[in-house]
C-alpha cells in the first residue's frame, strides 16, 4: 500500500522532483529572485497552491502554517523557547580557550553509536599563539552537564582542529551524517577559514572560504576540499527530504545589505563547488533576507566613517542554520537588530528567530519576536550576540532543545559561551480552544499508515476526532460519537474508535480529518504505521532513545 501511496505522489508531475508532501518543485530549481527587498516575505507558493491531496507519511504534521488546514475555528498561538536555569551550560574555562568558548554555528548533536550529546565549539585564545583560534569538542550525557575529554590532537586539550599556516576559522558548521555508508565520513565540517595576503595594489587583506573536513569519530579530522571565495559567515546543511546539501552562503543587496544566498548540491563534496568568479553569479541564488517586519531597536544604530553621522538602520539576516524537523524543514534565523555606539560595552544585537519551510526555499515567519533572545541585564551570559547552533534542535524526551551561543558586556564581541533554551515538542504553535470548543478541518490527506497520533495538551478539555471522505461526508465508522474521547497533556496520545481497530478501510483514499477540541491546545497530529506512534519523520540531530535520522 505504501507503493501505491508513493505511485500517486509522484504520478502528479512526472518530469519534475515531487517531494513526499505532494509539493511539485518548477522545473527551474532554486528559483532565482532577481533582488530582495525589505518587503514582507510573500506567501509561499505551495500556500497559495497546495497540492489538491497532500501525503502524510512522513513525520509529524504541524500547525506552524495554513498548509495542513482547509477550515477551522481555533486560534493560531505561537511559542516561544525558555532558556534553561543551567545557562550557560559551558563557557570558557580552560587555558588554551581564552575568552571564548562558544557555538558559532559548530554543532550540537546525540550521537546513537555511544548514546552521548556532542558538540564542537569555537576558542579563541589569542594570548596563547599558535592556538589563537581553534575548534573544540566536548560531551554530556545529559545535554546539561559537559565534559571537555583530554585528547590527543594537541596533546592536554580537548582540541580537535587547530587553526595553523596563517589561516583563522570564522563560522563553522558540524555534521552527523548518519546516511552517508562510508563511516571515514560520518562527521563532516565546513569551515569558514580568512586567510591574510597582500592585494595587487599592496593593501593588506583577506579572503574567506571553506574548508571541508571528514571523520569517523568526530575527533580526527581530515581535509577533504576547499572552496572558492565565499562570505565569512557562510554555513551548512543538509535537507533530509531532498537528500541535498545546501550551502547558505553570507551574500549581501542593496536593499536588505546582509543576506543569505543559496547553493545546493547531491553530495557533500559537490556541495563546495559553488563555482568561480564567472559561473558563480549563475550558481548562487539569492535567498532570503531581513524585512520590515523584523524590527530594528531604536537604541542601536549603524556604525559609519568618522565623517558621517550614525543612522538608524533596518534588522538584517545575519545568518541562517536548518535542520529537517518531522515533515518540514525548520530554520533558526539570526537577526542583527542594529549595532551598538559602543560595542565593547553591548555586543552586537543578534537574536535568534525561527521559520518552516516545506519545499526547502521559501519561509514562512509568522512569528517576528525573538525565539531565543537576548538579555538586557548587562551581566547576563546572552547580553549580546545569540547566535544558532548547527543542528538547530535535538529531540529529549517531550522537549526540544536548542543550544545558542552568546556574550555578555566587556567580553568577547563574539559569542563566548552556550546557552539552553527548552521548547514542548512539536511547541512552535498550537491551535487553541477555549470552553465554548472549536474545530479544525484538514485538507485531503492520503496516507499508507494505519493509527492516527495526537500532541495535545487539555488536562481539562476534550478532543475528538472524525474522519470525512472527499465530498466530506462522515465515513463510518470513524465518527465523533465513536471516538474514544482524549484529555490530558501528552506529546504522543493515540486516538481510536470504538468500532474499528485501525485505519486499515481508509489506507490509500483521500480522507480529512476534522478535530473536535474544548479546552486544550493541539500541537500536531501524525499517522503511525504501528501503534508505538513512530512518525517516520526527521528528528534534527537526533536525541535519546533514536537510533538515525528518523523516527522509526
Amino acid at each position: 500500500m505504501r507503493f501505491l501511496v508513493l505511485l500517486f505522489v509522484i504520478a502528479s508531475h512526472l518530469s519534475a522532483e515531487t517531494l513526499t508532501n505532494g509539493i511539485v518543485l518548477p522545473d527551474n530549481w532554486p528559483p532565482h529572485p532577481k533582488v530582495l527587498t525589505r518587503a514582507p516575505l510573500s506567501e509561499p507558493p505551495y500556500l497559495k497552491s497546495p497540492p489538491k491531496v497532500i501525503p502524510i507519511d512522513v513525520g509529524r504534521q504541524l500547525f506552524v502554517d495554513d498548509f495542513l488546514i482547509e477550515s477551522t475555528t481555533l486560534k493560531h498561538t505561537h511559542h516561544l523557547a525558555k532558556y534553561h536555569e543551567a545557562s550557560p551550560v559551558f563557557g570558557p574555562d580552560k587555558p588554551w580557550e581564552g575568552n571564548r568558548a562558544c557555538v558559532f554555528s559548530d554543532g550540537v548533536w546525540f550521537d546513537p553509536k555511544d548514546q552521548l550529546f556532542k558538540t564542537w565549539y569555537w576558542t579563541a585564545a589569542t594570548s596563547q599563539k599558535p592556538l589563537a583560534y581553534a575548534t573544540c569538542y566536548a560531551v554530556s550525557k545529559d545535554g546539561i552537564h559537559w565534559e571537555k575529554p583530554l585528547l590527543d590532537v594537541v596533546p592536554g586539550t580537548n582540541i580537535v582542529l587547530q587553526d595553523t599556516n596563517g589561516l583563522r576559522r570564522n563560522s563553522s558548521t558540524a555534521w552527523l551524517d548518519l546516511s552517508d555508508p562510508d563511516e571515514t565520513r560520518r562527521f563532516k565540517m565546513f569551515r569558514i577559514v580568512q586567510q591574510d595576503y597582500t592585494n595587487e595594489n599592496g593593501k593588506a587583506t583577506h579572503r574567506n572560504f571553506i574548508q571541508h573536513h571528514t571523520s569517523a569519530d568526530g575527533i580526527h579530522w581530515k581535509l577533504a576540499g576547499e572552496s572558492v571565495d565565499c562570505g565569512d559567515r557562510t554555513t551548512v546543511f543538509f535537507n533530509a527530504h531532498r537528500q541535498k546539501w545546501i550551502a547558505g552562503l553570507r551574500e549581501g543587496s542593496p536593499l536588505v545589505s546582509r543576506c543569505r544566498g543559496y547553493y545546493e548540491a547531491a553530495d557533500a563534496m559537490s556541495m563546495i563547488h559553488f563555482g568561480n568568479e564567472k559561473t558563480r553569479n549563475h550558481e548562487v541564488k539569492l535567498w532570503v533576507g531581513a524585512d520590515e517586519l523584523d524590527p530594528a531597536r531604536e537604541d542601536l544604530k549603524l556604525r559609519r566613517p568618522a565623517n558621517r553621522p550614525w543612522d538608524l538602520v533596518p534588522s538584517q539576516l545575519y545568518n541562517l542554520d536548518c535542520i529537517a524537523y518531522e515533515s518540514l524543514m525548520l530554520g533558526m534565523f539570526s537577526i542583527w537588530r542594529g549595532q551598538p555606539a559602543d560595542e565593547l560595552k553591548r555586543p552586537k544585537i543578534n537574536e535568534v528567530c525561527v521559520g518552516y519551510s516545506r519545499d526547502g526555499f521559501h519561509w514562512s515567519r509568522p512569528d517576528r519576536r525573538a525565539f531565543c533572545p537576548v538579555s538586557e541585564d548587562p551581566k547576563a551570559w546572552n547580553y549580546g550576540n545569540v547566535q544558532s547552533a548547527g543542528g538547530c534542535g535535538l529531540i529529549v524526551g517531550d522537549e526540544l532543545y536548542f543550544y545558542v551561543g552568546g556574550t555578555k558586556a566587556g567580553g568577547s564581541l563574539d559569542p563566548s559561551n552556550a546557552g539552553l533554551a527548552i521548547l514542548r515538542r512539536d511547541g512552535f504553535t498550537s491551535m487553541d480552544a477555549d470552553e465554548q470548543g472549536g474545530t479544525l478541518t484538514t485538507r485531503p490527506v492520503i496516507f499508507s499508515g494505519k493509527h492516527l497520533f495526537v500532541n495535545a495538551d487539555a488536562p481539562k478539555g476534550r478532543l475528538t476526532v472524525e474522519i470525512l471522505d472527499e465530498s466530506g461526508k462522515i465515513i463510518a465508522p470513524f465518527t465523533r460519537t465513536d471516538c474514544r474521547t482524549m484529555s490530558g497533556d501528552t506529546t504522543k496520545r493515540k486516538i481510536e474508535w470504538d468500532s474499528a481497530a485501525d485505519l486499515s478501510v481508509i489506507i490509500g483514499k483521500p480522507v480529512r480529518f476534522r478535530f473536535h477540541l474544548t479546552n486544550g491546545s493541539l500541537y500536531a497530529f501524525w499517522i503511525s504505521q504501528n501503534d508505538d506512534g513512530a512518525s517516520h519523520g526527521f528528528v534534527a540531530a537526533g536525541g535519546p532513545g533514536f537510533k538515525g535520522a528518523r523516527d522509526e
